[in-house]
């Protein structure tokens, strides 16, 4: 009988076994952006080791990280959020948290995972551990007036920053009292579309769509108010047609200087850092619209819209000139460095695939297969302000 107990008790605990021991810090999620599903993926092994469904509409779906890089919280565009173990493999918690959502952000310390909404505007503020409900500040610009958010980003001190599109204004957060925020408010100017924060978190930009220019905070000196700067950035005096609006997380500080779409051209413009000042245009194939700097910033990658969207160039930026033309695939929707930027990762929504390039050579390493892929997120990000 113990030999018998002891034989049911092996296969007991067989089918019970823990996932196999791995780290997170090569580890990332690929969105497919038509099915509902995401997949996990290991840097170092250039391959899926998951595949997990039922998270809702990613169509415009975003990612950030615990700060242990073990779960993933996933925003859907249709309000859900998703608490996914990476070592585990499985959602872990989710709700839908409103009726229209377009990304969101984590505090500095971890413990806040906060949703921004198109509807109801506003933010939402969730437990990272259990994604209980601490607080919601509606986007009320005007009485009886909400707004869209956008531009969702994390700053120091439990501080988020981000835009609200129809109210035309930049607005900062705090949650040190995660249960009763406080918020202070910043002119913008007419339709902010997205926002950003430098990778040093002291500066928010706001691109405008409503009118040319960007709207800079110093969120190290709020005192100061916002102000305008690159009166030029945007369609000009020239109105043209612009495919698809760059999102400004694809904006990149590289060499001291900052590389963003120009909207509407062919170009990418170099802004300085120091006094955001513009400092030169790239001319490139297509209308931008990820502009992604490698992480030692010696390199820009970019990718455009339709009809050039399955190219991909890259700047290198000692000279300044494209140095390599790349034809990946079909739709190329995003661009995702590993950690030292040795390879970048590519999604070619209509190739249903996966792509590898070596960063040296800039030859293709390695492929696999994901339905509709579009944003690529790894866990690096968890270690850096604004991802």
């Amino acid at each position: 009988m113990n030999r018998l107990f002891a034989l049911l008790w092996i296969f007991l605990l067989a089918g019970c076994a823990a996932p196999p021991l791995r780290g997170t810090g090569d580890l990332g999620v690929v969105i497919e952006r038509a099915s509902g599903h995401v997949t996990l993926v290991d840097t170092t092994r250039r391959q899926p080791y998951a595949r997990i469904g039922d998270l809702g509409d990613l169509s415009h779906a975003s990612v950030v990280y615990s700060r242990d890089g073990r779960h993933a919280y996933v925003f859907g565009r249709d309000g859900g959020l998703s608490k996914v173990d990476l070592l585990a493999a499985r959602v872990v918690q989710r709700v839908l948290q409103s009726g229209n959502a377009i990304g969101g952000s984590i505090s500095q310390d971890g413990r806040i995972v906060v949703a921004q909404n198109y509807s109801p505007g506003g933010i939402k503020a969730f437990d990272a551990e259990t994604l209980e409900l601490l607080s919601e500040v509606p986007a009320e610009y005007a009485p009886g007036s909400f707004s869209k958010v956008v531009g969702l980003a994390d700053l120091s001190s439990q501080r988020f920053a981000y835009a609200l599109f129809d109210g035309g204004e930049i607005w900062v957060s705090d949650f040190s009292d995660p249960r009763r925020p406080t918020t202070q408010r910043f002119a913008a100017g007419l339709q902010p579309y997205d926002g950003l924060v430098t990778p040093d978190g002291r500066y928010y930009l706001a691109g405008l769509f409503g009118e040319d220019g960007v709207a800079l905070l110093d969120t190290w000196r709020l005192e100061q108010g916002s102000r305008r700067i690159l009166g030029n950035y945007g369609r000009g005096q020239e109105k043209l047609p612009v495919f698809k609006m760059p999102h400004l997380r694809g904006w990149s500080m590289a060499q001291g200087n900052a590389y963003l779409p120009a909207v509407g051209r062919h170009e990418v413009l170099v802004v300085s850092g120091r006094d955001w000042q513009e400092v030169g245009r790239i001319k490139v194939r297509g209308q931008p619209v990820f502009v992604i700097a490698r992480p030692d910033g010696r390199q820009v990658w970019v990718n455009y819209a339709f009809p050039d969207n399955g190219w991909v160039e890259v700047i290198d930026t000692l000279t300044g000139q494209v140095v390599r033309s790349l034809e990946p695939g079909k739709a190329i929707l995003h661009m995702e460095f590993t950690p030292r930027g040795e390879e970048v990762w590519i999604s070619a929504r209509d190739d249903n695939k996966v792509l590898i390039y070596d960063t040296a050579t800039f030859s293709k390493i390695g492929e696999f297969a994901a339905q509709a892929p579009s944003g690529i997120f790894f866990t690096s990000r968890a270690g850096r302000t604004g991802f």
